[in-house]
């Protein structure tokens, strides 16, 4: 009989660490930004999204991709401390496009929770007369 209550009290304990793992978690203060109208002669358009980790573990960005070349995402590369901030600043280069509706996707991937986040920029740029 003790055998089995102390094998019990060894799974039980495995089982609650096990639960108790640190995990980061990213929350964005926005997922989405609208430039509004803008000129084909001033096609350059930036904007920032800023997050913070809300978990307990570090949270690293692996990586942030661009659905479109003309679409450039900076992101910061330290390691960031639960509490802490960070931030994404995206580029679009609207040069030599024509004046058009504009959506991009940036998708951005992290070890915490969720895995992949999707940032959208849209706006419209539209030819100066």
């Amino acid at each position: 009989m003790k055998k089995i209550t102390i094998l019990f009290t060894l799974v039980m304990l495995f089982a609650l660490t096990a639960t108790a793992q640190k995990t980061a978690q990213i929350k964005f203060d926005k997922t989405s930004h609208n430039f509004g109208t803008f000129s084909t002669k001033n096609p350059v358009q930036k904007c920032t999204f800023t997050f913070k980790n809300v978990g307990t573990a570090p949270l690293v960005i692996h990586q942030a991709i661009a659905s479109c070349g003309c679409t450039v995402p900076a992101y910061t590369k330290t390691p960031i401390a639960p509490g802490a901030s960070g931030k994404v600043d995206v580029t679009f280069n609207g040069t030599g496009r024509f004046d058009k509706h504009i959506k991009k996707v940036i998708t951005v991937y992290t070890n915490g929770s969720p895995e992949t986040v999707r940032l959208t920029i849209e706006g419209d740029m539209v030819e100066e007369k």
